[in-house]
């Protein structure tokens, strides 16, 4: 990977690890597409420019989500994260190995797209105005959703999340609020957990290059992700979810023409 793979990377990832169209099903194309090797380091680029992406909702939201004041808060997230964190340590090495590869992805992303045609008509009615009515067995629910885009790439873990928290009965933009802190300790678990593995197996990947690659991709990420958040708040609080269903069904059947045609390996 050279430097300018690694900044488009960033820029994918700053753009969809919001939207519902899967973060990791992008890059994973985008790295078949330049022929990215799936070595050590690129797996650990990936998470981490995630991470970055993520630390954007902390910035967007800090008065809210650096409130020390509101530990409930902190709970439910806690809860929240603990399915996800169980399925990934069982499964990581088998769904890396088996399931993040561009055809499982491109049939994901198209099941994916049909489910969100009718997701606004599905859970019209939110009740849940307000984070602190969120219990935390709604809480725990919406976190084993997040447990969905774990085991199947390409599904968005950002879609899994809002919609389980519109089935939840959280109103659209609350679901989205909570989607958002709820990945800041997902992607920081994953992010220092990559860290620690590359650190005990791998310590010369973390050199002085390395180490400049992920903090100029985590920054990349980190402003375009700012952009991205607000975009999407508006969007989807006027429109819903359908032009994002019809961009993955779209996004989908093309991947799997270019794999068919052998333009995509």
């Amino acid at each position: 990977m050279n430097t300018f793979q690694a900044i488009i990377l960033a820029i994918i990832e700053g753009i969809t690890e919001f939207l519902p169209v899967s973060s990791t099903g992008h890059m994973v194309i985008a790295s078949a597409f330049f022929n990215i090797g799936d070595d050590s380091f690129t797996k650990l680029y990936e998470v981490v420019i995630q991470f970055g992406a993520i630390l954007s909702v902390v910035v967007l939201y800090w008065k809210k989500f650096m409130d020390f004041k509101r530990v409930s808060f902190y709970f439910k997230l806690f809860v929240a994260i603990l399915p996800a964190l169980a399925f990934g340590a069982l499964f990581k090495k088998h769904i890396e190995a088996v399931l993040e590869k561009p055809l499982f992805i491109s049939i994901v992303l198209f099941a994916g797209g049909i489910i969100l045609l009718f997701v606004d008509k599905w859970f019209k009615h939110g009740t849940i105005e307000k984070e602190e009515e969120i219990t935390y067995k709604k809480a725990f629910f919406i976190g084993m959703y997040q447990v969905l885009a774990v085991l199947f790439p390409g599904l968005s873990r950002s879609a899994a999340t809002i919609i389980g928290g519109m089935q939840q009965k959280l109103t659209r933009s609350l679901a989205a609020d909570f989607s958002f802190f709820l990945a800041v300790p997902t992607m920081a678990a994953a992010t220092l957990k990559s860290l620690y593995d590359i650190w005990k197996n791998e310590p010369a990947l973390l050199n002085t290059q390395g180490i400049n690659f992920l903090l100029l991709g985590s920054s990349i990420a980190f402003v375009v992700a700012l952009l991205a958040i607000k975009f999407f708040i508006r969007f989807l609080q006027q429109n819903g979810f359908r032009i994002f269903g019809w961009y993955r069904i779209v996004l989908g059947i093309t991947i799997l023409v270019l794999l068919y045609t052998n333009y995509l390996c």
